[in-house]
């Protein structure tokens, strides 16, 4: 059983302290927020006990592990209080903003020993999961092309914009980690394009809302990836990966699988109408893996080190946009 503490009680904590409760290995303890009387109601939601301060979180007589969910500008801070207090860390990604200081994060938690992991929950997808096997298995021969949707249904607010990192970032990022977990290559170029069309005031934040990235691995195979902030039709998300002896594909997925027939008609169901409903079952999965980690004694994945690979290449595709050059993934 591992005792836990949760930092952030927004909305992806609230979706984290659910996985928390629910997890028969967890024993739920704490809720952290700056907002105490949020951190209140979500603890008492759960079964867990409010604390007004990080040193309350932080302490290993009481916690083994702790999920950091807090604003994308602590996740350095709260990972490195972790590795002081010799507590492991589930962290929401990115480990930071500025890759330079992810970097040495990484390499503080690393030396501290502590067993950490990122959340790049889409890894623990069931049909992405599968894709992975069947490339691992080399069904599909030498992998030659990916190619990857990620097509939002709505503008997230422009006050999220403002210090999302931009889409590179923010969205883009989980794709880029899945180009490389399920090939096994290293990513070592991008070029990236993109426009302001669902919302034009994005431009002001020197960002984009439509993109494409292209993106060229160790050995030489592709990756092309749409990111889409505004679909209007529903979140949409889809893996291809073509091979030198086949292909496998990961199909779009819809919000129900009944279709009904009518005079000259076939009516089916449409999109999920979020990211959340489309991926919700992964977060439980990715805790699941991290505590059955802290269990077993073993190194958990995606690792801080594999986080900051997805991290590198969404900063050399945030340079490409800028510049409008294909630009090396410096590791």
């Amino acid at each position: 059983m591992q005792r836990f503490a949760l930092i952030g009680a927004g909305f992806i904590g609230a979706v984290h302290a659910k996985s928390l409760a629910a997890n028969p290995d967890v024993d739920f303890r704490y809720v952290y927020d700056v907002d105490l009387a949020r951190a209140e109601t979500l603890a008492v939601s759960h079964g867990a006990a409010a604390v007004s301060s990080l040193a309350q979180v932080f302490d290993a007589t009481q916690v083994d592990a702790v999920l950091i969910a807090s604003s994308t500008n602590k996740h350095a801070e709260h990972l490195r209080l972790a590795a002081d207090a010799g507590i492991a860390a589930l962290c929401e990604k990115p480990i930071d903003l500025d890759l330079e200081r992810a970097r040495e994060t990484v390499a503080y938690v690393e030396a501290s020993g502590i067993t950490a992991m990122v959340d790049f929950n889409r890894r623990f997808d069931r049909d992405y999961a599968e894709v992975k096997r069947i490339v691992d298995a080399g069904e599909v021969g030498d992998v030659e092309l990916l190619q990857l949707s990620s097509r939002g249904p709505s503008m997230p607010p422009l006050e999220y914009i403002a210090v999302s990192g931009g889409q590179m970032r923010d969205q883009t990022v989980h794709f880029f980690d899945l180009a490389t977990w399920i090939t096994g290559l290293d990513a070592v170029a991008v070029s990236a394009t993109g426009s302001a069309l669902a919302e034009p005031r994005v431009a002001d934040y020197g960002d984009v809302d439509t993109s494409i990235a292209t993106v060229r691995l160790a050995n030489g195979a592709l990756v092309q990836i749409d990111s889409i902030r505004r679909s209007g039709y529903g979140y949409d998300e889809r893996i291809e990966v073509f091979g030198s002896e086949g292909l496998v594909e990961a199909k779009r997925h819809r919000a129900g699988q009944v279709a009904r027939y009518g005079s000259g008609t076939v009516t089916e169901s449409g999109m999920h109408a979020g990211w959340f409903e489309r991926v919700q079952p992964t977060y439980a999965a990715a805790l699941a893996e991290f505590v059955g980690a802290l269990e077993d004694g073993r190194s958990p994945s995606p690792s801080l080190r594999e986080a900051l690979r997805a991290q590198a290449v969404a900063e050399a595709a945030t340079r490409s946009l800028a510049s409008g050059r294909e630009e090396p993934v410096l590791s």
